[in-house]
């Protein structure tokens, strides 16, 4: 299994920074928030983005993507009811499929709760055309970057648009793009009404890329959760792709939280692969 951090665990998020915390704690990527790199990655010219691929290269790290694609600029919305603003998200998630892609990353997700959600008065099947529409294009643009957009069902705590890890799976059918793929977070998954081992079980077909955080929103072994079973299932399923640590709750500190947090991770998957994490 490899193991990758989010680099807003890092704070401030200065990529050296962040990458010297993750090689240090024993991690073999980095992903990246694009936020923390510049307001707009159409400010990110060829030069800056060969410097932050040796800063990563020079730390032994690989870059594994970017998340939290619409953090910035302001007033991105993939369902706004104005057409131009929709249009422009959609640009926008354009040239972040191609930063990905220039970074030598792989794996861009798609959370963005606040700017997907379903608005007043919007019809909520003509919203999910719509959008698996734009995901058609955007998947045919990263399969041409040998890239892979993911989609991250997020909990009704924060949308109300592709809650369930259910509701993932239909809306990538739905697209039908070999480009367009599923993304799980712990997180997310301690809200749906399924058990976390039987939503990774039923979403192998589809799994590309695994948030690893608990409920409380910590990094994965600071809480309840228990991911000797959630392993287990990856184990079974035969996931051989990045877990990757993304911490919402920063107040045990970065430099706790960061080997704290990969230190269970690979005791859990230890004790899943010694046949004691099955559930």
């Amino acid at each position: 299994m490899k193991f990758a951090m989010c680099n807003e665990l890092c704070q401030p998020p200065e990529l050296a920074r962040s990458c010297r915390l993750a090689a240090d704690a024993g991690y073999d990527g980095l992903e990246i928030a694009p936020f923390t790199l510049a307001e707009s990655v159409l400010d990110i010219g060829p030069s800056q983005r060969d410097e932050i691929r040796r800063t990563a290269a020079d730390h032994g790290l690989e870059i594994v993507g970017l998340h939290w694609l619409l953090a910035s600029p302001e007033g991105m919305h993939l369902n706004s009811p104005d057409p131009r603003v929709r249009q422009s998200t959609v640009d926008y998630l354009r040239a972040e499929i191609d930063l990905c892609a220039d970074l030598g990353g792989r794996t861009l997700v798609f959370g963005s709760p606040r700017q997907r959600n379903v608005l007043d008065g919007q019809d909520r099947q003509e919203v999910w055309e719509r959008t698996a529409a734009a995901f058609r294009h955007l998947g045919a643009r990263a399969e041409a970057r040998s890239v892979v957009l993911c989609v991250e069902p997020l909990g009704a705590s924060e949308t109300n648009f592709i809650r369930t890890a259910a509701e993932a799976r239909s809306f990538i059918e739905a697209v039908d793009s070999p480009a367009v793929k599923l993304v799980l977070d712990v997180k997310a998954m301690c809200e749906d009404e399924e058990p976390i081992p039987d939503i990774v079980r039923r979403s192998a077909r589809w799994l590309e890329h695994f948030h690893a955080n608990d409920g409380n929103r910590q990094g994965p072994g600071f809480g309840d959760t228990d991911f000797a079973p959630i392993a287990g299932a990856l184990r079974e399923i035969g996931y051989d792709g990045w877990v990757s640590v993304e911490v919402f709750d920063l107040s045990a500190g970065p430099e706790t939280i960061a080997p704290e947090s990969l230190r269970y991770l690979k005791h859990s998957f230890d004790t899943a692969r010694n046949g004691q994490g099955e559930n």
